[in-house]
């Protein structure tokens, strides 16, 4: 009978021993499927960045482009109440 026990508690010694090998694997696959999504989702951000830097740089190229070609404002003097406001030939524009 001490041998029936002894074969018992191994048995059931393994069980355990097995329940905690597969406890263990299945914490594994889920860590790995997690940092897998995280990762995922982490080069799609990245992918939607690098986009989005990519059109704000060709907006600001599109903008520059833009300002070259124009032409510059001249300075004017600013104009007092009461006082001539003159053209760029000296002319005054009152009549």
């Amino acid at each position: 009978m001490p041998v029936r026990v002894l074969i018992a508690v191994v048995i059931v010694f393994l069980l355990c021993l097995l329940l905690l090998a597969a406890d263990r694997v299945v914490k594994v696959i889920k860590r790995g499927l997690r940092r897998r999504e995280a990762n995922q989702r982490l080069a799609a951000a990245a992918a939607q960045a690098e986009a989005k830097d990519r059109q704000r740089k060709a907006a600001e190229q599109a903008s520059g482009a833009l300002t070259s070609v124009m032409p510059t404002i001249h300075d004017v003097d600013t104009r007092t109440v009461g006082a001539p406001a003159y053209r760029p030939d000296g002319a005054s524009t009152r009549r």
